[in-house]
């Protein structure tokens, strides 16, 4: 089973590539044959490595200057809760809402599972909608 610490630097590393726009880097902590799933997107969850990649394509054109701030982490044998807090800016359309390049802050619930490898097995996603609407009215 993988330990916290390898939980934790995994999880540290997608947040650092995903603050980066670094889309090979995002995939590369995902396992090949990952699920990956956004609460609430259209297309449901993804399963695949490559399978998520239009998702963080998509993000990295709305989203821009993020920053993750982790208000705790609570962990199982192979999963940890982290509930943070996302900063930075909207150029684009996120969450098919208008960003004008306006600042955006909200919360993120990520519900992570491990391979035994330490890669992301499953990453299930709850974002704060209701304050994304409300910083981009």
């Amino acid at each position: 089973m993988p330990s916290r610490e390898m939980m934790d630097f995994k999880m540290d590393e997608h947040f650092d590539f995903e603050a980066h726009d670094n889309v090979e880097g995002v995939l590369a902590t995902l396992a090949e044959d990952c699920e990956h799933d956004i609460v609430g997107t259209p297309t449901g969850p993804t399963f695949g490595r490559e399978a998520a990649r239009g998702f963080y394509e998509s993000l990295f054109v709305d989203l821009s200057d993020s920053r993750v701030e982790t208000v705790r982490r609570l962990y199982g044998e192979d999963f940890l809760v982290d509930e943070s807090i996302w900063s930075g800016r909207a150029p684009g359309r996120p969450f098919g809402l208008e960003g004008r390049g306006r600042p955006l802050s909200f919360r993120l619930l990520h519900v992570v599972e491990f391979a035994e490898t330490g890669s992301i097995r499953r990453e299930n996603v709850w974002i704060d909608l209701a304050a994304v609407a409300a910083g981009l009215r």
